[in-house]
């Protein structure tokens, strides 16, 4: 079977090279800014460039009374929050060199600090990287996308267009990058656009209520779906690990995605009736919508061979994902069942074991052509993996060293006694707080290594509120350079900084609540506390 044509359905060659042009970090050189937001973010950094270091040496020399291991660390992670919430350099830049401080400067052996490397971690991203790839490389997505479009159910009905829009984003961004899934989808909800623009009689589709509804809809709802899974988002894997060490438990793909449901779907809901009441569109019916989209599918001619294998290893994956999860509920937590699959289908296993199937199914047996070839893994975001390994790897340094646990004491004491739902709210509120103003990378980085000490010093298991500040992380809504799907659709023209920030400081606190009850919720239901 041929494979089918980039330029087969619009939006197709955006698709399949969204993976080069779009990563899950972006630097502030590459989002689209006006003149006066460019000026902002280069005061930004040069601030950093000089209060980073300053604020490092200063805690290097005062006289603190600590340990020298942890007022050294204090030092490096004192300097690293400010690169990181100014983007001094990039992120990942900022992260590895935090790890080469910490051994220069004594914190921890140079084995011990640089452990993280061989952590379980880099595999399970390395391996639903390369998945993700082959659903771009081979259409899968893009297939699965028209189908939800061309559905009897959806129609011509604008608001159904705009439920589909979310759905399709939130099930694509649980596996694939959030960025990615918003530039692979962006070409066809702009053609849609376009065509109520047409339809009203509108010359301008950017000036469109209906215009600005959609495209926000497509970003928000790929924060909320990257939340879905541990792999969604990569800042989630390190936040996780944070998590785990510390509470000295394992938290399963399936609890992950449980908990992640449970908060997901009424804030979807939300996320529906907000923009909707907001950006009310003006048509509700889309003339030969359903018709246009029903075309598209069927250009691309039945699965190919590359879709077919991508499937069936995606299949195999999310099932071994999964299988320890459903055990433990089946046959219990204490089973001989349940403890053969989760010390046998470890996570990064899994995925990197479905990553070599990629390589070993053929599209073309004759031409010895593969699903993914090694020319595809090479384009593996490297800055982000760079980051998770070097998170992890100040995380632990926190909790080794003991630093974590003097400062928790110190903020537990300053803070008093409270319980743990007042503590996950904030956990969950300052994350997202900081993902405004930073990055989702910074708020997992800052805020689950100070969260689960102060917990831990009140008395209060830190899982949940540590998992409230990873879920708050993926969250960040009103300004375009918050996300860099924010920053895709904003940069669309269509898309009005001011409608964006009314919609987003709303939709900030309804993830605030939303994710502080999903967490203490279901975190019960399923004995994690």
């Amino acid at each position: 079977m041929s494979e089918p044509a980039d330029s087969a359905t619009p939006g197709g060659s955006q698709g399949k090279a969204g993976l080069e042009q779009f990563r899950a970090y972006r630097g502030i050189d590459e989002l689209s800014m006006t003149e006066g937001e460019a000026r902002f973010e280069r005061r930004r950094q040069t601030t950093g460039l000089v209060l980073g270091p300053v604020a490092g040496l200063l805690l290097l020399l005062l006289p603190l009374g600590l340990p020298w291991n942890q007022q050294a660390l204090a030092a490096v992670f004192v300097f690293t929050v400010v690169f990181w919430l100014t983007e001094a350099i990039p992120i990942p830049a900022t992260a590895l060199l935090s790890v080469a401080l910490m051994v220069a400067l004594g914190v921890g052996p140079a084995d011990e600090v640089l452990s993280s490397f061989g952590s379980t971690i880099v595999l399970l991203y390395l391996g639903a990287f390369f998945l993700s790839q082959a659903l771009l490389k081979h259409g899968l997505a893009e297939r699965a996308a028209y189908a939800v479009l061309a559905s009897r159910w959806v129609g011509n009905s604008v608001t159904r267009v705009i439920i589909a829009i979310g759905v399709v984003t939130c099930v694509f961004s649980a596996f694939v990058s959030n960025t990615v899934t918003v530039a692979m989808l962006l070409p066809t909800v702009l053609g849609i656009v376009v065509a109520i623009s047409r339809q009203i009689g509108k010359s301008d589709p950017t000036r469109l209520r209906v215009a600005t509804c959609m495209l926000l809809m497509l970003a928000f709802s790929a924060s909320i779906g990257g939340a879905l899974t541990p792999v969604g988002a990569p800042h989630q894997l390190i936040g996780r690990d944070l998590i785990e060490d510390a509470a000295e438990t394992q938290i399963s793909f399936f609890d992950w995605t449980a908990i992640a449901v449970s908060f997901a779907i009424p804030l979807f809901a939300a996320l529906l009736v907000l923009l909707v009441k907001l950006n009310k569109p003006e048509a509700s019916t889309i003339d030969g919508l359903a018709e246009t989209m029903l075309a598209n599918r069927r250009s691309r001619g039945r699965l190919s061979r590359g879709e077919w294998n991508t499937l069936i290893v995606f299949a195999l994956v999310v099932i071994g994902w999964l299988l320890p999860g459903i055990a433990a509920l089946v046959f219990g937590a204490e089973s001989a069942v349940y403890g053969a699959l989760a010390d046998n289908l470890d996570e990064g296993v899994v995925a990197i074991l479905g990553a070599c199937l990629l390589f070993l199914l053929p599209t073309n047996s004759r031409t010895r052509t593969f699903t993914i070839g090694w020319q595809d893994a090479v384009k593996t975001d490297w800055g982000t993996l760079l980051f998770i390994i070097c998170g992890a790897a100040l995380g632990d340094q926190l909790t080794e060293t003991g630093l974590a646990e003097r400062v928790g004491g110190a903020l537990g004491s300053a803070v008093g006694d409270t319980s743990v739902i007042p503590l996950t709210f904030v956990a969950a509120a300052l994350a997202i707080l900081i993902s405004e103003i930073g990055s989702n990378l910074a708020a997992v980085g800052i805020v689950v290594p100070i969260i689960i000490p102060v917990a831990i010093a009140a008395g209060v298991d830190p899982l949940l509120p540590g998992l409230a500040a990873t879920f708050g992380s993926s969250f960040g809504f009103m300004m375009p350079i918050s996300t860099p799907q924010n920053a895709l659709v904003y940069a669309t023209g269509a898309v009005p900084i001011t409608k964006m920030v009314r919609s987003g400081v709303v939709f900030d606190l309804l993830s605030a609540v939303f994710v502080t009850a999903g967490v203490l919720v279901m975190g019960s239901v399923l004995g994690l506390t």
